[in-house]
């Protein structure tokens, strides 16, 4: 037995490395528990993000599995990690927008958001009864002033704005991919945003989709409303991304 396992005993604990092991097993979870890979962006108008449906079981109802979910009219989320988890952090993130509106007065900025739900993950890395959740959220939204938003939080409380972003199992490949197109991304319009986050995804896993195997959502323009697209909206744009290729 190494030295380092004495450490990974509970989530207070530093080796004297100065390593947290419970929360780098908690990134490990967040990463490849769902087996899914998210992949957000922001456009000019629009966030969109964009992940894989697989449904687990031919018994289940298909329309019923979904790791995209609605917080508030404007803001949505794009949750990786184990799926219970996933669920709690979504319906804390939908109290907290609730709360701060009814507090306040008017919506809460998605990054206001993010960094409440952030502070919530830090507090549990702080305390040997708990247990950080193997969540990592993609939050897309529009704020009043800045325009759409993408922002991750991961498991430790981090927390930031991003032009684009990935999580899960191919992560740093879905990164590298975006890396090389930093420079456009800030100016895509609606269709350019949404099909090269779909591309990016089918490059990073290797494979075409359908319209049902993946889904797409996203909010466009400071009056728009975050929604999921359509199977037929989705074959529209995996079409369009055909005869760009075939061009």
């Amino acid at each position: 037995m190494s030295r380092d396992s004495n450490y990974d005993h509970h989530i207070s604990i530093f080796s004297p490395q100065g390593r947290l092991y419970q929360m780098e097993y908690a990134f490990k979870a967040a990463s490849s528990a769902s087996g899914l890979t998210g992949i957000a962006l922001r456009g000019a108008e629009t966030a969109v993000v964009v992940t894989q449906r697989k449904v687990p079981d031919r018994l289940i109802v298909p329309s019923s599995v979904s790791h995209v979910h609605n917080v508030t009219p404007k803001i949505g989320v794009l949750a990786t990690g184990m799926h219970a988890d996933c669920l709690s952090a979504v319906q804390r993130m939908r109290f907290e927008a609730a709360d701060f509106e009814f507090k306040y007065g008017y919506a809460i900025p998605p990054a206001v958001l993010a960094k409440r739900m952030a502070d919530i993950a830090q507090v549990n890395t702080q305390s040997a009864s708990m247990r950080p959740l193997a969540v990592v959220l993609l939050i897309v939204g529009i704020d009043d002033e800045k325009g759409p938003q993408v922002l991750k939080v991961d498991p430790a409380g981090h927390y930031l704005p991003f032009k684009g972003t990935a999580s899960g199992s191919k992560e740093q490949e879905a990164t590298n991919f975006l890396e090389k197109r930093v420079e456009n991304i800030p100016e895509y319009g609606f269709d350019e945003t949404v099909r090269t986050a779909i591309v990016c995804l089918g490059s990073v896993l290797g494979s075409d989709f359908r319209g049902n195997e993946i889904e797409v959502a996203c909010v466009q323009g400071k009056q728009g409303k975050f929604h999921s697209l359509t199977e037929e909206e989705i074959e529209d744009h995996l079409n369009a991304i055909a005869d760009d290729a075939d061009a």
